[in-house]
C-alpha cells in the first residue's frame, strides 16, 4: 500500500481555491433559478428538474443507455453486494418479492409487490409472513421463478464463509442463534422458510420484527436458482430474472446488459425497461469521467457520487439544465477503529473529533451545496429520529480556538499530551475523499496528531477496511467512508455499523468495532416495538449513545451535484436509493 504525505499548506490552499470557484459559480447559477431541495424550472428542463419530479418524462423504448463510473461494485452477486449504486443497478437483472416504488423522492420509499402478487399476509402476532408468487415470472432461460428459488437465494446469506460482504438482516432476524449452517452445508434448507408449493413462500420469525418486509425488498432477498449458483463466482455472471441479462462483464472495465427476452412486461409494474441495451464503462480518473459526461459521451454516473470540483464548475457555468442537487441519504464521516491504538481510548478519539476543522472538511467536499451541511451526528435526515440540531461536540459551530483547547485537553486525558501518529485509510478512486483526508490531516496536525494518508483500491473495500485484521496490521486508526440507509429506519441504517453481531471477519462495516450491550439492547427494543413514536425515541437514544462513544467524526449530511445527459429521459432522484437516480426508470431519446 502506497503511503502518500501532503504538505498542510498545499491541501488547504487547494481546498480553498476549489471552494472559491464553485461558490462563485453557484451564486451566479442561483440567479437562474432552481436552487432548493424541491427543485426549480419546468419539468424536463433546468437545474433540479429531476428532484421531486420527473425530468424529460417519456415512455419511448429503444436505444442504448450509457453509464460511466470510477468504481466497480463490491460484487454484482445479489447476496454479496453492499454498495448503494450496485443495489440500484441490480434492479435491471433481479427482482424480489417486494421492491421500492418507482417514484421521485419520498414516494420511492413505498413498497410495491414485485415477484409476489401482493404485499405480505402477516399473521401469528407479526411473526409469519406469507406471499404468493405471480404466474408469469421467468428466468432468462424461460424456466419459471419458484418459491424454492426465492428461499435458496435468501439462504445464501448464511454462507458467510463463501459469500461475505452483503447485508445479513434476514439471517440475523430469522436465525439469531446461528443454528442453520447455510445451503452449501445443510442441503435440507432452513426450516424457518417454508415452500408448500412452487408459488407459496412462508417466513416464520422467532420474534416479530416490524421492519421485516423492508428486509425482503433488499437485493439480498433475491431469488437464485440452485443449479446456476456458482458460489463465489456468481457475481461474474448473475443469472437474470429481470428485464435485462448480462452479455459481458470485465471487472473494473465494462458491463453490457441486453434485454432478457423471457421477461414479461405485464408481470412487472415497477421497471420501465426502456433502453434496448445498457452499457457501463469504468475508468479510474473522476475528472476525466466528468469531462466525458459533460461532452455527451455518457448519460449517467454509475456511482452516483456527484461531479468533482472542476466538473461542477463547468456544469454550473455552461450546462446548468443538466444538473440536479438532491439531498442524499448518506452521511460522510471518519470512523475510529477501537482495536487500533491509541483509538482504544475514548479521549484519543475525542481529541481527533475536536482537532478536526469541520468547515475545511466541508469545503473540501464541495461546500454547503455540493458537499452538504456539516454533519452534527450519525443519523441521516431521512431516518425517523434524526435531528440535525443534535450537536454534542459543537461541530457545526466549529470554534477553532475552543476546539484546539478541547483537543489538547483530551490528548492529556488519553496519555498523549504531545499528540500521536496514525494513518488515514481512504479509497484511491474517490478524489473528494482524498481531499477530505487532506483537510482532516492538516487540521489534526495543528493539535499534534500526525496522520499519514494511505490510499487503497476502492474496489477491494471488503477485504481491506472490511477485514479487521488488515485494518489493525496496517495501523488504520482513521477510516474515511460514508453510509446510507439500507432501509429507512435506525435498524436499516445503524445496525450494520453499530451492533456487535455485525462485526465480521471479512466484509465488516462495524469499522469502529462497537460492542456495547446498551446499544445492542436498544436495537432489540426498537425491533420489538410496534409503536412509531416509541421507535423514534429509541432511534434518538441509539444515536446519542453512538455519539457519546466518540466512535465517529461526521463530515457532512451529503448533498451533491449530479449529471444527467440531454439524451436521458424519465430521470428522477429517489429516497429508495438515498437520493440517487432510479436507474430502472431511465430511458434515452
Amino acid at each position: 500500500m502506497r503511503i502518500v504525505r501532503f504538505l498542510r499548506t498545499s491541501s488547504r490552499r487547494r481546498a480553498a481555491a476549489s471552494a472559491a470557484v464553485v461558490a462563485a459559480l453557484l451564486s451566479t447559477a442561483a440567479c437562474g433559478g432552481g436552487g432548493g431541495d424541491e427543485g426549480g424550472g419546468s419539468e424536463g428542463a433546468g437545474r433540479n428538474a429531476g428532484v421531486g419530479k420527473v425530468a424529460n418524462a417519456s415512455d419511448k423504448k429503444g436505444g442504448t443507455l450509457k453509464f460511466i463510473g470510477t468504481q466497480d461494485a463490491d460484487s454484482w452477486d445479489t447476496t454479496r453486494g453492499y454498495y448503494g449504486f450496485a443495489w440500484n443497478f441490480m434492479r435491471y437483472y433481479t427482482r424480489q418479492l417486494v421492491t421500492p416504488a418507482a417514484a421521485p423522492g419520498e414516494k420511492g420509499l413505498e413498497l410495491k409487490p414485485d415477484l409476489a402478487k401482493g404485499l405480505a399476509e402477516v399473521s401469528n402476532d407479526g411473526k409469519t409472513y406469507t406471499y404468493t408468487l405471480k404466474d408469469d415470472v421467468k428466468w432468462q432461460d424461460g424456466k419459471p421463478v419458484t418459491s424454492m428459488d426465492v428461499k435458496y437465494g435468501i439462504e445464501r446469506q448464511w454462507a458467510q464463509s463463501v459469500l461475505p460482504g452483503g447485508p445479513v438482516y434476514i439471517k440475523q432476524t430469522m436465525d439469531p442463534d446461528g443454528e442453520f449452517e447455510g445451503p452449501y452445508k445443510d442441503k435440507d434448507g432452513f426450516a424457518g422458510i417454508e415452500t408448500p408449493d412452487d408459488k407459496t413462500i412462508v417466513f416464520n420469525l422467532p420474534k416479530a420484527n416490524s421492519d421485516f418486509e423492508e428486509m425482503l425488498a433488499m437485493p439480498s432477498a433475491s431469488p437464485v436458482r440452485e443449479d446456476k449458483d456458482t458460489r463465489s463466482k456468481y457475481g461474474q455472471n448473475p443469472f437474470s430474472n429481470g428485464p435485462y441479462k448480462f452479455e459481458s462483464y470485465e471487472p473494473n472495465k465494462s458491463i453490457v446488459l441486453v434485454r432478457n427476452g423471457e421477461w414479461e412486461r405485464a408481470s412487472d409494474t415497477v421497471r420501465k425497461a426502456l433502453p434496448d441495451k445498457i452499457t457501463v464503462d469504468l475508468i479510474t480518473n473522476a475528472n476525466e469521467m466528468d469531462k466525458r459526461l459533460i461532452a455527451g459521451n455518457y448519460d449517467l454516473d454509475l456511482n452516483g457520487t456527484g461531479l468533482s470540483p472542476a466538473g461542477r464548475a463547468n456544469a454550473l457555468q455552461d450546462h446548468e439544465a443538466n444538473v440536479d442537487n438532491p439531498t442524499m441519504g448518506y452521511i460522510r464521516y471518519a470512523v475510529f477503529p477501537q482495536h487500533v491504538k491509541p483509538f482504544d481510548n475514548i479521549h484519543c478519539r475525542k481529541a481527533a473529533i475536536y482537532g478536526a476543522d469541520h468547515k475545511s472538511i466541508q469545503t473540501a467536499r464541495g461546500g454547503p451545496i455540493a458537499g452538504g451541511d456539516i454533519g452534527t451526528n450519525m443519523l441521516p435526515p431521512m431516518v425517523p429520529g434524526s435531528d440535525k440540531d443534535f450537536d454534542m461536540y459543537g461541530l457545526a459551530k466549529n470554534d477553532g480556538a475552543a476546539n484546539v483547547k478541547m483537543a489538547k485537553e483530551e490528548l492529556k486525558k488519553c496519555g498523549k499530551p504531545n499528540g500521536f501518529k496514525t494513518k488515514i485509510a481512504v479509497r484511491n478512486n474517490k478524489p473528494v475523499e482524498v481531499d477530505s483526508a487532506e483537510a482532516l490531516q492538516a487540521s489534526l496536525a495543528e493539535v499534534g496528531i500526525e496522520a499519514s494518508i494511505s490510499q487503497y483500491d476502492g474496489a477491494q473495500t471488503s477485504g481491506i477496511i472490511g477485514n479487521p485484521d488488515v485494518v489493525k496490521n496496517k495501523g488504520y486508526g482513521i477510516i474515511i467512508m460514508g453510509w446510507g440507509p439500507d432501509f429507512n429506519t435506525v435498524q436499516g441504517y445503524g445496525m450494520p455499523l453499530w451492533h456487535s453481531d455485525y462485526i465480521l471477519d471479512n466484509g465488516n462495516n462495524n469499522f469502529a468495532m462497537i460492542d456495547e450491550p446498551e446499544i445492542d439492547q436498544a436495537f432489540q427494543d426498537f425491533i420489538d416495538s410496534q409503536d412509531d413514536a416509541e421507535k423514534t425515541k429509541i432511534a434518538e437514544s441509539i444515536n446519542t449513545k453512538v455519539m457519546e462513544g466518540a466512535y465517529y467524526l461526521p463530515f457532512t449530511f451529503e448533498k451533491i451535484l449530479t449529471w444527467r445527459s440531454d439524451r436521458a429521459t424519465n430521470v428522477y432522484s429517489t429516497y429508495a436509493y438515498s437520493g440517487q437516480y432510479d436507474f430502472s426508470s431511465v430511458g434515452v431519446k
